[in-house]
């Protein structure tokens, strides 16, 4: 397909989606006055997400027509996911009581009554910023709802089961990126102050800190020096996994595409099903002896394929675009607002730790792609908790984004 960005091949991009990674890096660790003052203030893992987004906002890369995005989301997602729940101490984030659940539920609910709120007050207040789509707008925010709540397998199920003509879910797809990039960045600005906001609100971060604790004195409990043969065995599970993920998920797919029911669900996306499967691999693994291989380095070579999925979703960020839907744009940020108000006040009633609600909410906004993001943004041996949640968000996704529909169908008078 045609494209007017100065890379167009994929291997160049990668390139330099991996140097930029490493000059990132290469600057966190240095001791020059500047960089320090600089990652005080700015997280290390948002200028992995941003910087690339401004390769493709100037023109340098195209994100939209890049298959690096569609290739790491298929095979190195789901050997992420392995990799990180392998030692997962699934009892463990059992004990963290009710208020993740609560939390990761205000989320939903908050997106769910958000989005005809904000489509009411643009049509009472400004109609005339929305254009000539304002008759069809509520049937194309379906589709932010159902990414909201779920992930695109919910947004494509939206699509689908509202009409959404293509020219109006192409907007929406816009309006969804770039909302929900502003407010990750703004969960990754609150980790890196996390302990000082929690202590500062009297938060009861307890059972928080003992998992952390446990999980990190596990891990260096089984620390050892990195073998080749440590390195192929967990290439070998991850990649494995990822595999039969694959395999698995087709016959899935045909056996549940069958009914309506599993349909109106997302049963028969081929997505849901790798991500589900590769969780639960790697869930399994945690109760085996793979469980050590954490020692040998599980978590940071999830981590190394999450920072270049993280680049490779930043990379679809065109801030130029907001020019082409400013109305839309406009509604998203206050749907956005409402969710994140409702969430962080729920945090404030419940005294919950910042973690909680972070996770609550990407586990919603951005689900299996971002949440672990996020988790991991508080503390590596967190991101299985994001991962949990975003599975669940997908089960809730399109019952989310279908009763939303309805409530935006009322607000628009049709």
């Amino acid at each position: 397909m045609a494209t007017n960005a100065l890379i167009t091949n994929d291997a160049v991009v990668l390139g330099l989606l991996a140097v930029t990674l490493g000059v990132i890096f290469a600057t966190t660790h240095s001791q020059a006055l500047f960089w320090r003052r600089f990652y005080a203030v700015v997280p290390a893992l948002l200028l992995c997400y941003f910087i690339p987004g401004l390769y493709n906002s100037v023109g340098l890369i195209d994100g939209e027509h890049s298959q690096l995005y569609p290739v790491f989301s298929r095979y190195l997602l789901p050997a992420c996911l392995v990799l990180f729940t392998l030692a997962i101490d699934l009892p463990a984030i059992l004990k963290l009581g009710p208020k993740v659940l609560v939390m990761f539920l205000t989320g939903t609910a908050s997106v769910i009554i958000g989005a005809p709120l904000a489509l009411w007050l643009v049509l009472s207040f400004a109609p005339q910023i929305l254009g000539s789509d304002a008759d069809q707008l509520w049937r194309g925010l379906t589709a932010i709802a159902g990414s909201w709540i779920g992930g695109g397998a919910n947004q494509a199920a939206m699509k689908e089961v509202f009409a959404v003509p293509d020219n109006l879910f192409a907007k929406m797809v816009t309006v969804d990126v770039l909302v929900a990039n502003i407010w990750m960045a703004v969960l990754l600005v609150l980790a890196a102050r996390a302990p000082q906001l929690d202590a500062k609100r009297g938060a009861d971060t307890r059972s928080l800190e003992l998992l952390k604790q446990q999980m990190t004195a596990e891990a260096e409990a089984s620390a050892r020096p990195v073998t080749q043969y440590d390195l192929i065995l967990l290439a070998a599970l991850a990649l494995g996994a990822t595999g039969l993920s694959h395999l698995l998920a087709q016959p899935l797919v045909a056996l549940f595409g069958q009914w309506p029911w599993a349909v109106r669900l997302s049963l028969d996306s081929s997505f849901f099903w790798i991500v589900v499967l590769a969780t639960s691999f790697g869930l399994l693994l945690s109760f085996s002896r793979a469980r050590q291989l954490e020692g040998a380095g599980a978590s940071k070579l999830g981590s190394l394929l999450l920072y270049l999925l993280v680049a490779s979703i930043g990379m679809k960020i065109d801030i130029r675009a907001l020019l082409d839907v400013p109305g839309y744009f406009v509604v998203g940020l206050l749907w956005m607002s409402f969710h994140a108000a409702a969430m962080l006040l729920m945090a404030k009633l419940l005294k919950a730790p910042l973690f909680y609600m972070a996770v609550g909410s990407q586990a919603n906004i951005g689900g299996a792609a971002s949440a672990p993001v996020v988790a991991a943004a508080f503390h590596p041996a967190l991101a299985p908790v994001g991962v949990v949640l975003a599975v669940l968000g997908y089960a809730l996704g399109t019952y989310g984004g279908w009763i939303a529909g309805q409530m935006m169908r009322l607000a628009s008078g049709q």
